[in-house]
């Protein structure tokens, strides 16, 4: 039963490469995950591959079943979770295409089912979310991106919004004054729910725009999609580097 699981993001609905043993479908306590879950073989190691916006990328940020998602990669014996992500850059040192392995997050979601401690309780639970990213994997990733001379940033502070729309030019002039590095719609509550389930879980995030009001243009979604078709090929990369060494 594989142990590490890769949760694939907007730009990597399927992990070129992978040979598939088998999809499963599963059914959770809390509904149906994103997509069928993925078992193969990667750069000689068995893998789970969850697609987190669906198969042909339909489930918007606000929508995704975390908890489904989370649980199914539990449930199957999974300890360590690879979560990729495109996000924009807040930090002007964080170039478009850059690689960033965030230490930090910042979440400004609403709404969302963001914890498996909601009912049915026999006492509170509280998790220490102090470092909210697996240090170790974190450390695995950045030695694998630097042995490929990856352009890869070891700390960022992530901040998580709620989507699906973009932000405003004043929300992340907000964000920015918070100490945000790169913003996305997707690290929260997954990082948490991992966190509760004692996973170890890191995420590799791909840099495919600037941040309202940073750029020179208008963000479009073709403009995003032509340059993840270039930083996901980095993270495939990336990917195959350290799925040996872990």
């Amino acid at each position: 039963m594989s142990k590490l699981a890769i949760i694939g993001g907007s730009g990597l609905t399927h992990l070129a490469g992978l040979e598939i043993s088998h999809r499963q479908m599963m059914y959770t306590p809390y509904g149906e995950p994103s997509a069928p879950i993925i078992h193969g073989n990667y750069c000689g190691q068995s893998v789970i591959f969850l697609a987190r916006h669906g198969a042909r990328h339909t489930i918007p940020p606000h929508q995704i079943n975390y908890r489904a998602n989370i649980w199914c990669l539990k449930e199957l014996g999974v300890t360590t979770v690879i979560a990729i992500a495109a996000v924009g850059s807040i930090n002007s040192a964080m170039q478009i295409k850059d690689l960033v392995i965030p230490h930090q997050l910042i979440d400004y979601t609403w709404s969302r089912e963001h914890t498996f401690f909601d009912q049915s309780l026999t006492q509170v639970t509280h998790i220490d979310f102090t470092e909210p990213y697996c240090e170790s994997l974190r450390q695995q990733l950045l030695t694998a991106a630097q042995s490929l001379e990856l352009k890869v940033h070891s700390q960022g502070i992530y901040g998580a919004t709620q989507g699906p729309r973009l932000e405003t030019a004043a929300e992340i002039n907000r964000m920015a004054k918070d100490g945000c590095d790169i913003v996305g719609m997707t690290g929260m509550p997954e990082a948490a729910l991992a966190r509760e389930l004692e996973l170890c879980y890191a995420t590799c995030a791909v840099i495919a725009n600037w941040a309202a009001g940073l750029g020179t243009v208008p963000i479009t979604l073709t403009d995003i999609e032509m340059t993840l078709a270039d930083g996901i090929q980095q993270v495939r990369r990336l990917l195959a580097e350290v799925i040996k060494r872990l």
